[in-house]
């Protein structure tokens, strides 16, 4: 079977997920147990893997789709938990004090307060949390679901306190054939995954830097009187001001500390110091810029709910330091599990899963539930009910709310998350053939040459755009993108920081994120009026992205 008949074959499961998620606009729940049953069977039969093997990559799948789930849970769990508590209506309340200029709202709440709430929960969360914000204090809701769909980017491959990375990159390559032959060379998958880490932290702080601007000039361009691009740019100083302020501290956790921390430690430091300087007049123009008066609107920015700033509970206001100290927790705990050894070790300790799955197959899976973010996030929304001296009934719609969203994402992911181990694990075979991922990539890089490094981003933000995930995208591509560097004797760590990068920017317009916000203002069916301003932030962003690829490869 020659190299393009073993990619056309390996890449066949990854585009009918395209045809009937984009094309045929299949619900992600009836699409992947086709995509998954696809993959199955071309390794059955076309690539000869024992049934054992796949057997086996399912079940380590399924055992890697449990830790996602745990984080998925605790991050929506400490989320509804403080939205029972009300404090979140405290937080929402104090951005709306901090000045009338939208520019000026924009920045802080969607560009930083929604890297945060990325830094912490992820999984399209940021956008259905400030839409409706933004709804409440006065924005269009095309406008609200376009502005909360571009924090979609720079926060998300550091978002749900790392899970793209250290579940989507770290289960998305072969960790026992990449260590063996990074040893080879002397180095160590520890040395390989931080400096992976550290070159997503750096370009994104790069790239991130330019996003508040460009953010001011879409809300001015589609949204303001004036359909201009210029017009709101005398902000641009403090737009700079505040992406350096998130951009800095961003790149040296990712650097020093891991991926668990970047959007939360940026985002928290960039809030403290922003929003002071804001209510100080520091970099702020003379201009206010404003929305024309709403009546002005055309009917198609308008959403069918009415947004009301509401208290979701009777109880009395919850002070801002307080509200805020469920999630300075989480940041000082993860912290803490990361650089203190012994109580890493302590976490660690807690260890389930399986090897050798179905005999000698080499394929094993283990779950750490303590030392996951999710088993933090939900110690502290435990915390949080004593914190906030929450009712248990309070606490139980909480827990309820939170488990019904694992229902349908679980689903997804179980055919998912399979479907992406078989792919890796097709190695071993009696046809005698390379893994899937390897296939495609021995023939990309036959056909595009030195120049992959300018695509290597596009093919992530496809890859997030079909699945509607980051962390699923990187699971799916991470192999086939290391055996295109391998292939191209180009730097492995670079390239896979490219397409994690480009996954996160491909989450600007993914359908599933897209829909989660707009719900959020009642904008439901006009998904695609959003998706065509989104795109222009994404192709900003793979382009520059592009770039930084080729010119770090060419030095």
């Amino acid at each position: 079977m020659s190299i393009g008949i073993q990619a056309l074959l390996a890449f066949a499961p990854i585009a009918l997920a395209g045809i009937l998620l984009v094309g045929l606009r299949w619900p992600a729940r009836n699409a992947m147990p086709l995509v998954y049953l696809s993959a199955a069977l071309i390794a059955l039969f076309f690539w000869g893997m024992p049934f054992s093997r796949v057997a086996a990559s399912t079940v380590q799948g399924l055992l890697i789709t449990v830790s996602v789930l745990w984080i998925i849970f605790g991050a929506i769990l400490l989320l509804n938990t403080l939205k029972h508590s009300g404090a979140i209506t405290t937080i929402r309340s104090g951005f709306t004090e901090i000045s009338p200029d939208r520019r000026v709202q924009m920045i802080i709440i969607v560009w930083l307060f929604g890297s945060f709430i990325e830094g912490a929960s992820g999984f399209g969360t940021p956008a259905a949390i400030v839409a409706p914000l933004l709804v409440a204090i006065g924005f269009p809701a095309m406008a609200a679901v376009v502005m909360g769909m571009m924090v979609q980017s720079t926060p998300v491959s550091f978002g749900a306190v790392g899970t793209p990375i250290v579940i989507g990159v770290t289960s998305g390559l072969d960790k026992v054939a990449v260590t063996a032959q990074l040893e080879a060379q002397g180095s160590s998958w520890e040395a390989f995954y931080g400096t992976i880490v550290s070159n997503v932290a750096m370009t994104h702080a790069l790239v991130g830097l330019f996003m508040p601007i460009l953010m001011v000039m879409m809300m001015t361009r589609f949204f303001g009187a004036h359909k201009s691009w210029t017009e709101g740019l005398s902000i641009v100083p403090f737009a700079l001001f505040a992406a350096a302020c998130f951009s800095v501290p961003y790149a040296l956790a990712g650097v020093f500390l891991g991926p668990e921390f970047p959007s939360l430690i940026g985002a928290l430091v960039a809030l403290a110091i922003v929003v002071t300087a804001a209510r100080k007049g520091f970099l702020l123009p003379k201009d206010n810029w404003d929305f024309a008066p709403a009546e002005q609107w055309p009917s198609e920015w308008i959403g069918d709910l009415e947004i009301k700033l509401e208290k979701l509970t009777d109880k009395a206001p919850i002070s801002s330091v307080m509200a805020w100290t469920p999630y300075i927790l989480v940041a000082g705990i993860l912290v803490l599990s990361r650089v203190w050894p012994d109580f890493k070790s302590f976490l660690v300790s807690v260890s389930f899963g399986m090897k050798d799955i179905f005999g000698e197959t080499g394929i094993s899976a283990s779950i750490q539930p303590l030392y996951l973010p999710g088993g933090i996030l939900v110690f502290v929304a435990l915390m949080t009910v004593l914190l906030h001296r929450m009712k248990p009934a309070q606490f139980g719609e909480a827990v309820g709310e939170s488990a019904k969203l694992l229902v349908g994402a679980g689903f997804v992911l179980a055919f998912t998350i399979p479907m992406v181990r078989i792919l890796i694990n097709s190695g071993v075979n009696t046809a005698d053939l390379m893994s899937m991922p390897v296939a495609m990539s021995t023939w990309l890089a036959a056909v595009v040459g030195d120049v992959y490094p300018f695509f290597t981003a596009t093919v992530g933000a496809l890859g997030a755009f079909i699945a509607g995930s980051n962390t699923v995208s990187n699971m799916m591509l991470s192999q086939f993108q290391y055996g295109v560097a391998e292939q191209l004797g180009q730097s492995t760590p670079m390239i896979i920081a490219l397409q994690a990068v480009g996954a996160a920017a491909g989450n600007m317009i993914a359908i599933h994120n897209v829909v989660a916000a707009a719900a959020t203002v009642g904008f439901l069916g006009r998904e695609g009026a959003v998706l065509s301003k989104t795109i222009i932030p994404t192709i900003y962003y793979l382009v520059f992205t592009g770039i930084i690829g080729v010119v770090v490869m060419a030095l």
